[in-house]
This record gives structure tokens, C-alpha cells and sequence, in this order.
């Protein structure tokens, strides 16, 4: 079954002047078509301003097409009535933590969602305590969110959705601002919890090393989608890449640029191992 699933989507902003009048628009999505199926992993990148923010705001209906159709779970996402039903089964984490957490003490902000929805008191805080437990943070459930670290804030968000069990994940940008550490131990939650969780997850990002464990990937360019695959099949066309403003994993430029050099090694290494192993056969 198809998770998320798009047909010919745009989108379209309006263009205002100082006063407010409407002056133009501007199409931010055009002809988006991207599925995703239960427990797949997908990630969508492009450079700022391709449009994979406004398109990650669609599955979750914080948007809602200009033209053509966005599915969540079956559910229509421009019919009002499924608001909450699209909501529910797709839940958003944002770049900025500190714009998700609303609550004085981690567990009261991972309850939130849940009370929210009409869950029963005790339901909610056994959905509290398992949502910690699933992103590491279980230790925390009575700390204040202002004296965490930016990573230990993005997984009590990203614990706040789980809360809410959705079938669906959607990571806007999560780790933009976050150090390594931070960033590594997020995509490690994010990964843990597709396993245990079996939700589907569609991160968004400019960060390649994030996607090398991707089962499909999308990349966006002004408001089009312009390339799809595997992350073998995407990495292998450094050049191509680079058309669109973007960067590779170090070790596939690396292993690009030993190939142009006529090393005998195959496209598409993603991983420091895979190159070691590609190397150490030429001998």
C-alpha cells in the first residue's frame, strides 16, 4: 500500500504587494508525482528553494494542492473532513525543536499530541514512556527541553509524534541546525525507530550522507522532481548532481574522481568500506 502518493501536484503561492493585492503567483510545485509505501525510507533533497519543504508540508495538510492530488494513508488531503484522519497518520518534525516543543517538562510536551487526540490518561502516559524509551530520551522525562542539547531536543520532538502513532514520518530538515554529534544521533533515532516502529519515513534534507540507506530517493529542483532511485543510481551521476547545486558523500567524489583518473572501480560507492574493498581488488 502506497504510504504517500502524489498525482501531477502543484502548488501555488500568491504574490502580494505592499498592500496586500494580489500581484501574481508563484508555482512552488509543478507536476510532483513521488510514492511512498508502507516502512520504506525515502528522502527527498534539493538545493533551497527546489520546493521539498512546501512538498513535506503537504503530507501532513499544513498545505493543501493548487492543483492535482496528494494521498496520506488513502486519505484526500484537500477534502476537509480527513483533516485529522491525514494528521494522524502523518506526523511532522521540523527543522527548529524549539518551534515543536511547547511544554516546561519533556514528558508533559510528548503528551501533548496524544491529549490532543482524546487519548485516555493512562494510555497517554504509557505512549509517553515507550516514546522516550524508542528515541533514548527516557532518562530525561523530567528535565526542562531549555537545558537540552539541540540533538536531545529534535528527539523529544521527534518523541512527541511518535507518541501520537502515525504510520508516517516526515522529517523536515531535522538536522540543519544541529552539530555532528547532534545530527549522528538523530539519524540513528529516525533509523531505530523505522525498525521497531515499522512507520515509513520521508526525510527531507541537504545532507548527503543521510540518504545513503535510503530506499528511494527524490531530487527536487525548482519545483520539479528531476531525478529518482536508488542511492546508487542517484550517486553515480556526480555531475549531474553538482548541475543541481549539490554535493556527494566525500567518498563517492573520491571514488568519482579516481574512476575519471582510470582507476577500475564501479560507480556508486557510497561508503568508506565499499571504496577499501574496490581498491584492495586491483591488486
Amino acid at each position: 500500500m502506497d504510504m504517500v502518493q502524489t498525482d501531477n501536484l502543484i502548488f501555488e503561492y500568491e504574490k502580494r504587494d505592499e498592500e496586500g493585492n494580489v500581484t501574481g503567483t508563484y508555482r512552488a510545485i509543478d507536476g510532483v508525482n513521488i510514492n511512498a509505501r508502507e516502512g520504506q525510507f525515502i528522502a527527498i533533497l534539493g538545493h533551497n528553494g527546489s520546493g521539498k519543504s512546501t512538498l513535506a508540508k503537504h503530507m501532513n495538510a499544513i498545505l493543501v494542492p493548487t492543483g492535482g492530488t496528494m494521498w496520506v494513508s488513502g486519505w484526500n488531503t484537500k477534502e476537509p473532513e480527513h483533516l485529522w484522519d491525514v494528521r494522524q497518520s502523518a506526523g511532522m518534525v521540523f527543522q527548529n525543536p524549539d518551534n515543536q516543543i511547547i511544554g516546561t517538562v519533556v514528558e508533559e510536551d510528548v503528551g501533548f499530541g496524544p491529549e490532543n487526540l482524546g487519548v485516555p490518561t493512562d494510555e497517554i502516559w504509557t505512549r509517553v514512556e515507550e516514546s522516550l524509551k524508542a528515541v533514548g530520551m527516557l532518562e530525561y522525562r523530567h528535565h526542562s527541553p531549555n537545558k537540552l542539547s539541540g540533538g536531545q531536543k529534535q528527539r523529544v520532538a521527534i518523541a512527541g509524534v511518535v507518541a501520537m502513532e502515525p504510520k508516517c514520518i516526515v522529517l523536515d530538515e531535522p538536522t540543519a541546525m544541529l552539530d555532528p554529534v547532534g545530527r549522528k544521533e538523530v539519524l540513528k533515532t529516525v533509523q531505530k525507530l523505522r525498525k521497531e516502529k515499522h512507520v515509513t519515513v520521508i526525510l527531507i534534507t541537504h545532507y548527503m550522507e543521510e540518504v545513503i540507506d535510503a530506499d528511494q530517493i527524490y531530487v527536487m529542483d525548482h519545483g520539479h522532481v528531476v531525478m529518482q532511485g536508488t542511492p546508487k543510481k542517484i550517486f553515480s551521476q556526480v555531475d549531474k548532481l553538482k548541475e543541481y547545486r549539490l554535493d556527494v558523500p566525500q567518498v563517492t567524489l573520491l571514488a568519482d574522481t579516481l574512476r575519471k583518473q582510470g582507476v577500475d572501480i564501479p560507480e556508486g560507492i557510497l561508503r568508506k568500506e565499499e571504496l577499501v574493498e574496490a581498491l584492495c581488488r586491483l591488486n
